[in-house]
């Protein structure tokens, strides 16, 4: 059924196998941060005490409160709220919105409990607002040093808070984990759970269990080690820590676990770049198993055959990893993408729940990674009960259920030639949260279909701090014929998945006008939530997928809804504002309008009568460019740097998002202090690294041209009025 909206395996058999630096970034522009003095600010104060938060209510599931990140600790992100249905969300209107002072990515899932809502935003900042008025009760911002954003491979995003106790939590964008009064905002510890001296960031939303805050971080792109981190609650101590994946063979093992992946690393000297396998997003806890899984992340570099040449399957790369919560101390692991070359995280949303199948009760994690496999494990051993594709895989045929481990295809590895390939390192689902509906025993997805081509970086070097891929992402540039460009353009589709993780079937699909799309939110009112990239808030019917009423949001909407209900009223929640990696690199799929971008908290109920304030207009001007005389062999260099060092943050062929300036329209004084921002770090406070160490003049000189020839064309595209 389809309709139409408009507008990684190891060990053993079966279960126990277990693109952006700040390349360009804000060149000569402000990072949008606020407030300017940083620090807490107090706005009001929360009439009486927030009562604690116990694992005890977190398991209990409140109807109305949403007390972790995906609601209860099987991250099913299912409401049981059920005042707004399918028959009546029609009536569905805005009660309140909050518009935050800045304007880049916003991919927080909010958390309620006790009349009280708790989010987060760009550069790590934390706001606490009364759940029915919207009044902001508090606010918080960690001071993120702005040239931290140089190492944010994918925009300075947070998605959101924990809690425990009469505390709230954040990990910040440079590395830290702080908790705060949930009442009043004021720090009361902070750690810093990275080491400062490498590119490490933090985007993911802490978790609690058993009164332990657990975070991992990212950077593999820019070259670290990955690893899950304990800390108590109360103190702030380090409890614990699980590398994921080897350190210096020449040094002892942190574990005897460690010393078995290490067998699976093959030649090569992975641990000077780090290795990757950061567990940057996706956790769940089963109470009643006493597990903690965790989703691991790709390699650094990308290309296995640079940092293990002799082969093997890389633990625990792009693999679901099961732990003590008490100790860190390793149960099983499956991983979904052995050896991966393809940036095929398994840091995807993870949903736990119990399923009757062959006739039998399971106890279930389910895992729509990147890779395009949705996988279905026993959440107690590991086992693989089934696996099946959910997109076109062109990298796997199959998994086969033996050995647990992918089918790859032949020119999947790219040894020898570049490879056309499904998914793209965008993934076939990327961090977006998916969600489960017991009533109707399906997950939804919210998939894409972004095709890539991986070849080798023929002159890969290590170059500390800066992206380190291994592969060539020259070679995945929109083709200048236009007639091919198109047919590329074609490929590119988003949609929601409705998959019976019981069959491994589709259940329907419904199609959006491309990919990106927000993440998802079903309740027992028949009902799914999701954003759009186009500013469309929407509700369908979750048994058909049958569109039920849309919200123009004014910005571009990535983050997932949440539903919760104070004093009788239920509300629905989402944090609106465009940005993370794919605006950054494919700008171009979404080019900003004419309208000024925002972020806001937005918040329906039934009957509500808000509106949201204007938007002002923003006049997007191209200066003429400069003339030059170039050769094809000088701007091919520099397309080939451009996209290896610029085109993440800055975009794809030269064409700018609206997140980060556009270069195309740099102006003439830019235009002469290129050379200084670029080799010299000019801009440095801005997020713009400089670049000096690893370019040569040559190379920035080449660069420069190719980016003046794509103005060039693009100016030359505009009407007569524009000069």
């Amino acid at each position: 059924m389809r309709l139409e909206i408009a507008q990684k395996p190891g060990w053993g058999k079966r279960g126990m196998q277990g693109l952006a630096l700040a390349a360009f970034g804000l060149l000569l522009a402000g990072c949008g941060k606020s407030p300017e003095d940083g620090g807490h600010v107090a706005e009001a104060t929360i009439s009486a005490p927030a009562a604690g938060v116990t694992e005890a209510r977190i398991i209990a599931a409140e109807e109305g409160a949403w007390l972790s990140h995906g609601r209860t600790y099987d991250e099913q992100r299912y409401s049981p709220l059920a005042q707004i249905t399918s028959d009546n969300v029609g009536r569905l209107g805005l009660a309140w919105s909050y518009r935050l002072p800045t304007a880049r990515g916003t991919e927080a899932t909010p958390l309620v409990f006790d009349g009280v809502l708790y989010t987060t935003g760009p550069w790590s900042l934390v706001y606490a607002l009364d759940a029915a008025s919207g009044e902001l009760l508090w606010s918080y911002d960690p001071k993120v040093p702005t040239e931290w954003a140089r190492y944010a491979c994918c925009d300075v995003v947070n998605r959101g808070v924990a809690a425990w106790g009469n505390s709230i939590f954040v990990a910040t964008l440079d590395g830290r984990l702080v908790a705060l009064d949930a009442k009043t905002g004021e720090q009361q510890w902070s750690v810093q759970t990275t080491d400062p001296e490498r590119p490490y960031t933090i985007t993911g939303a802490p978790r609690v269990v058993k009164g332990k805050v657990l975070i991992g971080n990212g950077g593999a792109e820019l070259g670290v080690r990955g690893y899950v981190s304990a800390y108590d609650a109360d103190t702030g101590e380090q409890l614990w820590r699980f590398y994921t994946v080897p350190g210096d063979p020449s040094l002892p093992f942190e574990s005897e676990v460690l010393q078995g992946a290490a067998d699976t690393w093959k030649g090569g000297e992975w641990w000077k770049i780090g290795g990757g396998g950061t567990v940057w997003d996706s956790m769940a806890y089963d109470p009643e198993l006493d597990l903690l899984y965790i989703g691991v992340g790709n390699g650094s570099p990308w290309s296995r055959h640079i940092r293990s040449p002799g082969g093997g399957d890389n633990l625990f790369l792009s693999s679901i990893v099961a732990l003590k919560p008490d100790t860190g101390a390793y149960v099983w692991h499956y991983q979904t993408t052995p050896g991966d070359s393809w940036d095929y995280t398994a840091t995807q949303h993870m949903i736990l729940a119990d399923l009757d199948i062959d006739g039998k009760p399971r106890k279930v994690l389910m895992q729509a990674p990147k890779n395009g496999f949705f996988y279905v494990l026993d959440r107690q051993t590991g086992e693989l009960i089934s696996a099946r594709n959910f997109v076109q895989t062109t990298w796997a045929s199959h998994v086969d259920m033996e050995t647990g481990r992918p089918v790859e295809t032949p020119q999947a590895r790219f040894a020898d030639a570049p490879s056309f390939a499904l998914p793209s390192p965008f993934g076939a689902h990327n961090w977006h949260p998916m969600t489960y509906s017991p009533d109707t025993g399906l997950v939804y997805i919210p998939a894409q279909e972004v095709p890539f081509v991986y070849g080798k970086d023929q002159d890969f070097k290590y170059a500390p701090g800066y992206w380190n891929l291994g592969v060539d992402p020259s070679l995945a540039a929109m083709p200048e014929d236009p007639e091919v460009a198109q047919q590329l353009a074609a490929m590119i589709k988003g949609r929601i998945i409705a998959w019976n993780p019981v069959t491994q079937e589709e259940a329907f699909h419904v199609e959006h006008p491309g990919p990106w799309n927000g993440g998802m939110l079903s309740t027992a009112g028949n009902l799914l939530f999701q954003g759009t990239p186009l500013g469309q808030f929407l509700a369908l019917s979750a048994d058909t997928g049958e569109q039920l009423w849309s919200f123009p949001s004014q910005t571009g909407i990535v983050a997932a809804p949440i539903s919760y209900q104070v004093g009788g009223v239920q509300y629905v929640a989402v944090m609106a504002g465009w940005g993370g990696t794919f605006p950054l690199f494919l700008g171009a799929a979404y080019p900003p309008g004419a309208t000024e971008m925002v972020n806001q908290l937005l918040v329906f109920r039934l009957d509500g009568k808000a509106g949201l304030p204007a938007l002002k207009t923003v006049e997007r001007v191209m200066p003429k460019p400069p003339g030059q005389e170039i050769s094809d062999e000088e701007l091919a260099l520099g397309k080939r740097v451009y996209h290896l060092r610029c085109g993440i943050c800055h975009g794809e062929s030269a064409i700018g998002g609206g997140i980060i300036p556009d270069l195309r329209y740099m102006s003439e004084q830019v235009h002469k202090n290129f050379y200084a921002i670029v080799l010299g770090g000019a801009s440095y406070k801005a997020g713009m690294p400089a670049f000096g160490q690893i370019l040569s003049a040559e190379e920035a000189k080449a660069t420069h041209a190719y980016i003046i020839d794509r103005a060039q064309k693009a100016w030359e595209q505009q009407s007569p009025a524009s000069e």
